[in-house]
């Protein structure tokens, strides 16, 4: 069999990840491999944990990134948690929402869920209620759920939680760094993301923190592990090995590492060096810059004269949904979007899945050139798929966003 070289055409990603990797990181990701325990390998694990505190903003003593997508990051903080019997609520409000259920349903948890309809979000009282319902020992939402490109207020529902003594677990995939996540005002035990949306790192790790009332809960399990409690209760021990946050954590110990796994050396790297952008950048800088960059492609896609869904006050800044035109096929219309400009956006899931298109503004994807180029090119891709559109007005107004943005930058 014959092998060929590795090539890639060159996209515009413009998904709700993965997305465009910062070419710094690219560059990190090449650096030569040394050993897990080598010194300087060490020190760079120390500075990832700091910058991890940062980007989460948390004093939690545990923020490190699990091996894997983040995916990974989940099952790592729900199967280390959940013990059988368990109740968990989920509140699910799309795609994403199901699957920490079923995790938690993995973990032999008694699982209860809340549904509302796709393109709305909770209020905070109708999760406080039925949280009053069933005392859950955990309660698990997604923050951003990119399948309907809404975002779930968090921080009354933290508040609550943290005053029923139930452990608030939040997916932060599609937001943390690069809209507002405050683990510790929000009351968050703990918080996943990934690296491949707004950190602009490729896909492979899943960054994770977590306190105290957490940790409470591995050390005990962890001590069933090791035999030092009743035989009665070692169905309580943690049932994947992998993904054990009890000996991960002692990985991560400065001065005490528990040869558990081999990090993924390079991904480190450009995890570390993702998240060093980030703090050169500054966390609110770079939520500013999404929040611009979603308003100007907004802007563009009203101006153009399309159907927008979900473009209401809880709309995540970096994923919009159009509605695909009636008679039009929004997979061939992505499919040109590729195959003509090098354009990739994204269709959706369960009930959106043929109705939607999603574009993602995200991490290193998020540049001006970047929206201006996808507005163009969709303008005439629908254009071409025979919808009417208001023609040469999507790049006017997002360039008049912009515009505004330099004078009120120029005034302050």
């Amino acid at each position: 069999m014959t092998y060929t070289d590795l090539t890639t055409p060159l996209r515009t990603i413009m998904t709700p990840g993965p997305v465009e990797a910062d070419p710094r990181v690219l560059r990190a990701l090449s650096t030569p491999v040394i050993g897990q325990f080598d010194p300087e390998f060490l020190n760079l694990m120390d500075e990832t944990v700091d910058l991890l505190r940062y980007l989460f903003r948390t004093d939690n003593r545990r923020a490190f990134p699990i091996n894997g997508t983040s995916r990974s990051g989940i099952e790592a903080v729900l199967c280390s948690i959940i013990e059988p019997g368990d109740k968990v609520l989920v509140p699910i409000y799309g795609r994403f929402g199901y699957l920490i259920a079923e995790i938690a349903s993995r973990c032999d948890a008694e699982v209860h869920t809340m549904e509302k309809e796709w393109g709305k979000v909770f209020d905070p009282e109708e999760v406080k209620a039925e949280m009053k319902a069933i005392n859950p020992k955990v309660v698990a939402i997604v923050h951003g759920e990119t399948s309907t490109g809404q975002m779930q207020p968090l921080k009354e529902i933290g508040a609550f939680c943290r005053e029923n003594d139930s452990l608030f677990v939040v997916d932060g995939v599609a937001t943390i760094g690069g809209v507002e996540f405050k683990t510790d005002e929000w009351s968050i035990d703990a918080a996943i993301t990934g690296t491949q949306k707004c950190l602009a790192v490729p896909s492979g790790m899943a960054p994770i923190t977590y306190n105290d009332r957490i940790e409470k809960i591995l050390l005990e399990r962890k001590k069933i592990e090791r035999g030092l409690s009743p035989d009665s209760e070692n169905s309580r021990r943690i049932q994947s090995n992998y993904l054990d946050l009890s000996q991960i954590q002692d990985y991560w110990t400065s001065g005490n590492r528990l040869n558990h796994h081999t990090l993924a050396t390079s991904m480190l790297y450009g995890l570390r060096e993702g998240l060093r952008i980030i703090q050169e950048e500054g966390l609110e800088a770079r939520i500013k810059r999404h929040q611009l960059h979603g308003k100007a492609l907004v802007a563009g896609l009203e101006a153009m004269g399309v159907e927008l869904r979900g473009n209401g006050e809880h709309k995540m800044p970096v994923v919009t949904l159009i509605n695909a035109p009636e008679g039009v096929d929004e997979a061939s219309v992505r499919s040109t979007l590729l195959n003509e400009f090098g354009i990739e956006i994204a269709g959706s899931f369960g009930p959106f899945k043929g109705k939607v298109m999603r574009i993602g503004n995200m991490g290193n994807s998020c540049r001006k050139t970047n929206i201006l180029h996808t507005l163009g090119a969709f303008e005439a891709v629908m254009i071409q798929h025979g919808v009417t559109v208001n023609r040469g007005e999507a790049v006017q107004a997002a360039l008049g966003v912009y515009a505004a943005e330099e004078i009120t930058a120029v005034k302050s």
